[in-house]
């Protein structure tokens, strides 16, 4: 699995089920995390629990001296909310090594990819998250903006 985790602070995801149909707020936070994540064909439970294990401990936010000091662990055994948006995105997993269309081969497909965000999620927010998400199988705007800028990709 894949995250590409960015320090926010704010972050919103709109939604629409088709074209003819308006966007529509699915999830927004205030400081926190944006997550992108992808998975891929070999991809398990395991990997999404990793993932979720290694967000909730990633040490990027800042602490009361602006060093990157403190996780959403930290944050949360502090009192404060520890926001995070969680947002599918197939994309990352696109080959661009050739030519000049990516190729989505490696891009696990929905019915096996749903079930293991799905799964971080409630990682998450069983660890204390405040989990926020964007809508699986529909188009979607993120909106956010970006503080530091901090953007990681993590791979399990």
């Amino acid at each position: 699995m894949r995250g590409l985790v960015q320090r926010v602070r704010r972050a919103e995801v709109r939604s629409r089920s088709s074209a003819d149909h308006p966007f529509e707020v699915a999830g927004a936070i205030g400081p926190g995390l944006c997550v992108l994540i992808g998975a891929t064909h070999d991809d398990t439970p395991d990997h999404a629990d990793r993932l979720a294990a290694k967000l909730w401990g990633l040490r990027i936010l800042d602490d009361v001296d602006g060093v990157m000091n403190q996780s959403l662990s930290d944050v949360a055994a502090d009192g404060q909310p520890a926001e995070v948006l969680v947002v599918s995105q197939f994309t990352l997993y696109g080959d661009t090594r050739k030519g000049r269309r990516p190729s989505w081969i490696g891009a696990a497909r929905p019915e096996h990819a749903e079930p293991l965000i799905d799964r971080v999620i409630a990682r998450l927010r069983e660890a204390g998250a405040t989990v926020e998400t964007g809508v699986f199988r529909t188009e979607m705007e993120v909106d956010l903006t970006n503080d530091g800028p901090v953007t990681l990709m993590l791979e399990i």
